[in-house]
């Protein structure tokens, strides 16, 4: 190979690495820098958010920072101590059953993963809701989802959900919960958007009850399980009946609000 052949070579070698490792720079750049910094205030409360999973955390920067509406919430008072208002927080498909079968609503859930569930509420609102962050006083929810309904076209957006849980006691003495949720949705359909712009108390409002069912199923069900314990515990154990964990929890539970609100345990639900 003769001088002038190997200097061509060996410069169109050379300039072919500049270009991949230029391109290979400005792909790789933006990935390895990207870092989404959430604020911790909302709405007059702060979330952890700053703890949450760098995988999560843009995806929530998304809809926070280009939200279609914004809601708060609460608190709202639930009349049952921290423990089991958080055990049923934390079980969506049992609690879902449970209002479904005591026919308050037609709620349906079902596990897709760890901290990662189906649900629907029976009235064309469907989706798929993750738990992104918890501890003993907040949780954070990533959503996506749609509603359909005869008047409009189907809905199809994503939302974060923050939660704070502030146990309480009552002027009675009894515990209870207080929840605050500040809500973030973003619609994917512009047209909508542009609807929910015309009209946005009202949609708000819509869409933030249903963004809040989980904390709206407990709520439902606490009546239930004050006045009714024995029915509750009956339609668990109905064929086809709850695991046998969520039915021990479930009796173990029920003892203990009747032993916080005084009265005499049921042979039904004693162990």
């Amino acid at each position: 190979m003769s001088a002038g052949w190997r200097i061509r070579l060996g410069t169109t070698l050379g300039a072919f690495v500049a270009v991949i490792w230029l391109a290979t720079s400005l792909y790789a750049g933006p990935v390895q820098s990207e870092t989404c910094a959430l604020s911790p205030d909302h709405a007059g409360l702060t979330f952890p958010l700053e703890k949450v999973d760098p995988d999560w955390a843009c995806r929530l920067q998304d809809i926070i920072g280009n939200y279609t509406t914004t809601n708060k919430l609460g608190p709202l008072r639930t009349p049952l101590p921290e423990t089991v208002y958080v055990n049923l927080l934390d079980r969506p498909p049992m609690t879902a059953t449970l209002l479904n079968r005591l026919g308050i609503v037609p709620y349906q859930a079902e596990m897709r993963g760890p901290g990662r569930y189906w649900a629907t509420d029976g009235e064309g609102t469907g989706g798929i809701v993750q738990l992104v962050y918890q501890d003993r006083t907040s949780r954070i929810y990533y959503l996506e989802g749609s509603h359909s309904s005869r008047f409009l076209p189907d809905v199809t957006g994503k939302a974060v959900v923050l939660l704070r849980i502030n146990p309480v006691t009552d002027s009675d003495g009894a515990e209870a919960v207080d929840s605050t949720l500040v809500t973030y949705t973003r619609l994917n359909n512009r047209l909508l958007s542009g609807f929910v712009s015309l009209f946005r108390s009202l949609v708000s409002s819509m869409v933030t009850r249903k963004l809040t069912q989980g904390v709206d199923s407990v709520s439902r069900l606490s009546p239930m399980i004050l006045q009714e314990p024995d029915r509750v515990l009956s339609e668990a154990m109905k064929p086809p009946a709850l695991p046998s964990d969520e039915v021990d929890f479930l009796k173990q539970m029920l003892v203990n609000v009747r032993h916080l609100s005084g009265a005499a345990p049921s042979r039904t639900i004693s162990p």
